[in-house]
């Protein structure tokens, strides 16, 4: 069992930036892919980044690549994302998972085991 927790969510003007925080309980964290993902209200769920078990390996979403980057510390059992230069598309509500897959992360999100509760991302211009 995994228990994800987000954190550092908030409301930032256009350009700003945030460092959204994912904390894990549970053992074996270190065994987990994780992944950042979003959603928009009205909108579907979309992948924004997702990181190997052992933080070699990691992928960002086109639309965040550059600005975007997602890190991990399994000595603290914590994942990041730190976002910059945040632009209003970006306001969502943004959701860490977990998986012992890399590829269920990527590709079958609909298959990830572990969701964190969700934390609040608003870009005003």
């Amino acid at each position: 069992q995994v228990l994800l927790v987000e954190s550092g969510g908030g409301s930032v003007q256009v350009g700003g930036s945030l460092r959204l925080s994912c904390a894990a309980s549970g053992r074996s964290f270190s065994r987990y892919a994780m992944g950042w993902f979003r959603q928009a209200p009205g909108k579907e769920r979309e992948f924004v980044a997702a990181i190997g078990s052992t933080g070699d390996s990691y992928e960002h979403a086109e639309s965040v690549k550059g600005r975007f980057t997602i890190s991990r510390d399994n000595a603290k059992k914590t994942v990041f994302l730190q976002m910059n230069n945040l632009q209003p598309e970006d306001t969502a509500v943004y959701y860490c998972a977990a998986d012992l897959s890399a590829i269920v992360v990527r590709n079958a999100p609909g298959r990830i085991v572990y969701w964190g509760q969700g934390t609040q991302v608003t870009v005003s211009s």
